[in-house]
């Protein structure tokens, strides 16, 4: 059994329009936001072993505020720049390249960190079952900081199929606070 978390970045900030896109900070809101998303990943016992993080600073900076709420132990980071603004299919195509090789054992549970709409449409192209309503939730709207958390009946990430995926929590900082 293998679990995925999906993690799109906390909200950012606008203030500074002289920003190149892939270099805005986090504006106050995800700043906020960002702790209780770790912080209710920790209480649900939800710890990635690998986390795969876009090299955007607002997501680093989310990925930052969110595992320091995780506890130990510490996941192993890998920034990839490959994921900043990736469509569903290169998501994916990372997500199954992910081996025992070059991380020294298999990561059971990966967190992808990540941004719209490539995140929320992989989401939804990996739900293949779930609870109702938060499938529905999800399918309506994947806010900054929200995220998604899939269980996978494989053995490796390279089995990991469109609709294989059962959408085992969906949380939004609004249901945090």
């Amino acid at each position: 059994m293998l679990t995925l978390s999906l993690l799109r970045h906390a909200k950012s900030s606008w203030e500074d329009p002289a920003l190149d896109d892939y270099d805005r900070p986090l504006a106050k809101r995800g700043q906020k936001a960002a702790p209780q998303v770790g912080a209710a990943l920790a209480a649900m016992g939800l710890r990635p072993d690998l986390v795969i993080c876009s090299g955007a600073v607002r997501a680093r900076q989310t990925l930052a505020l969110v595992t320091e709420k995780l506890g130990s132990p510490t996941p192993e980071v890998v920034f990839d720049d490959s994921v900043y603004l990736a469509t569903p299919s290169t998501l994916l195509a990372r997500l199954r390249r992910v081996d025992v090789a070059a991380h020294g054992a298999l990561p059971h549970h990966v967190m992808l960190v990540g941004h719209n709409p490539g995140l929320e449409e992989l989401a939804l192209l990996l739900a293949g079952s779930g609870a109702v309503d938060d499938r529905a939730r999800m399918a309506e709207k994947f806010p900054t900081a929200a995220v998604a958390v899939f269980a996978f009946n494989v053995e490796s990430w390279k089995a990991i199929d469109p609709g294989s995926g059962r959408l085992e929590h969906y949380l939004t900082p609004r249901q945090l606070t």
